[in-house]
């Protein structure tokens, strides 16, 4: 837990430092990502594009084994990549939700969970003061639209919505098309090709 509070630390003392000027902001932490680096949206697998995209800023793991991946923390990793200016992500709830008998698998945080830790995005929003919000699906467009927060509405990646989301964040930093399209859906359309669930 100490490390995992120390990344959480030493970025926002970047952000500030660096005058971050955009948070991104998804629903809660992922067991695959956040819960085991303590970075919202990050996975082990993109700790060291966090510490480039941070100029240098020494995050560490904070397990051991190999280091585990996550499918939404990989697409949101491949945009900022291209945007490559630092963004400061964060979640509605700052924490990891589960039921009390499993710590693993995720689970929407409650209204009472969210109306609990409404103060650190206030908190957070007033330090940082930025000029860009960018809601990462429905719920946390939901989230922050009632606690009066204006941001952009992008569809979260997981569940099919990969595409739109790099279209959309395309069109919100003024990008170019990526030439390179998803793979399984290139494959899919192959004579012969594989079709995919």
């Amino acid at each position: 837990a100490a490390r995992r509070r120390q990344n959480l630390e030493l970025s926002l003392k970047t952000a500030v430092e660096l005058e971050v000027r955009t948070i991104w902001i998804a629903r809660d932490l992922g067991y695959r990502g956040g819960r085991r680096t303590g970075l919202a949206l990050t996975d082990e697998m993109h700790l060291d594009a966090y510490s480039t995209l941070f100029r240098g800023l020494p995050v560490e793991r904070a397990t051991k084994g190999p280091p585990v991946g996550e499918r939404t923390a990989n697409t949101i990793w491949r945009m900022l990549a291209r945007i490559g200016e630092p963004v400061f992500l964060w979640n509605v709830f700052p924490l990891h939700p589960h039921e009390p008998d499993a710590p693993m698998p995720n689970r929407c945080h409650t209204a009472k969970e969210r109306s609990a830790s409404s103060w650190v995005l206030h908190a957070l929003i007033d330090l940082l003061g930025p000029e860009k919000m960018v809601a990462i699906g429905g719920d946390a467009h939901r989230a922050v639209e009632s606690m009066g927060i204006d941001s952009i509405h992008v569809r979260h990646p997981s569940y099919g919505g990969q595409n739109v989301f790099i279209r959309q964040i395309e069109e919100a930093y003024d990008l170019e098309e990526d030439v390179a399209p998803d793979l399984f859906r290139q494959l899919a359309a192959w004579p012969g090709g594989h079709r995919t669930p």
